[in-house]
């Protein structure tokens, strides 16, 4: 069999060739995550979005679209909105998926992105801004309080008594039938978008959600108490919040109550969205752009 030899030219040429790859990082392997997927949009300063419990990248769209010389990183989590669950299978949701975005922050060498988290995505934003400080510029929390658990079992309440409630919940969720649980989606999505026209997609998203991951993720989402490590957080924090109207207690209350959980938040802008519900994006898209566009700008 006859042996093919190229030039010593060649050879040499093929080897630089080959040296060089690594450094310009042409072949970089992609992102591998069995518990995310992460897409990016766009060109200019990074910027990682993080839909919340059920959601889509689709919650962002309009935001992406009307705020460009930006690259979005889209995150979506595996078991929802269609999503096979892959690592989220079983355990926790939240704490793991937060380290992947750590992880993919670090491993798609991005230099300190800001980061925008709605909902539970929130919630993963803190912990990210808690556990990682410097893999962020800045955060964004858009209408999640750090303890929802005084919420669900009031003010003051013991570990043990938000865990009971929590489980409740998990297991009212689980055990709803098929009709049931399209009933609740549809009530519970209208009562976070005021915005009639927007609420098909919500639903989509979360009708075609993994029940097991959900409410599993909802679970962790009520007892999880992040008021403690808030004082980790080095990089500014704004948070928009609205007050929900199953939360009838007098505005200055309701204020106080979110001025008083982030208080260990040492660069804080809290600012309190009227005539919205959990969904900002979508029932006040001009403000909530200009709220945006005002935090990815700032120093």
């Amino acid at each position: 069999m006859r042996r093919t030899t190229l030039p010593r030219r060649s050879l040499l040429a093929a080897a630089a060739f080959a040296a060089f790859l690594p450094l310009s990082g042409a072949l970089a392997a992609p992102f591998e995550s069995s518990r995310i997927t992460v897409r990016t949009e766009g060109a200019g300063p990074d910027v990682v979005l993080i839909p919340g419990l059920n959601s889509s990248p689709r919650a962002w769209a309009s935001t992406v679209a009307a705020l460009p010389g930006y690259r979005y990183h889209l995150v979506q989590v595996a078991g929802f909105a269609g999503q096979p669950a892959g690592g989220n299978t079983e355990g926790k949701v939240a704490a793991p998926v937060a380290e992947e975005i750590a992880r993919y922050i670090k491993e798609a060498g991005l230099k300190q992105p800001a980061v925008i988290g709605h909902s539970l995505g929130g919630t993963m934003g803190m912990m990210l801004a808690a556990r990682h400080p410097d893999a962020l510029s800045r955060l964004m929390v858009v209408d999640m309080y750090p303890y929802l658990g005084s919420f669900f079992a009031g003010p003051g309440a013991a570990p043990e008594q938000v865990e009971a409630v929590a489980n409740a919940m998990m297991a009212g969720i689980r055990s709803a039938s098929p009709e049931q649980r399209a009933r609740n989606t549809s009530d519970t999505i209208a009562g976070m978008v005021n915005t009639e026209a927007m609420r098909a997609g919500a639903v989509s998203d979360s009708a075609a959600s993994d029940l097991d991951v959900s409410s599993r993720a909802y679970r962790e989402l009520i007892v999880t108490n992040l008021i403690p490590e808030l004082g980790n957080i080095t990089k500014p924090v704004t948070v928009l919040y609205v007050q929900p109207r199953s939360v009838p207690i007098p505005a200055e209350q309701f204020d106080f109550a979110y001025r008083s959980a982030y208080a260990p938040v040492r660069k804080l802008t809290l600012k309190r969205i009227p005539d919205s519900a959990h969904f900002i994006m979508w029932d006040q898209p001009q403000r909530f752009r200009d709220e945006v566009k005002a935090f990815l700008a700032a120093p």
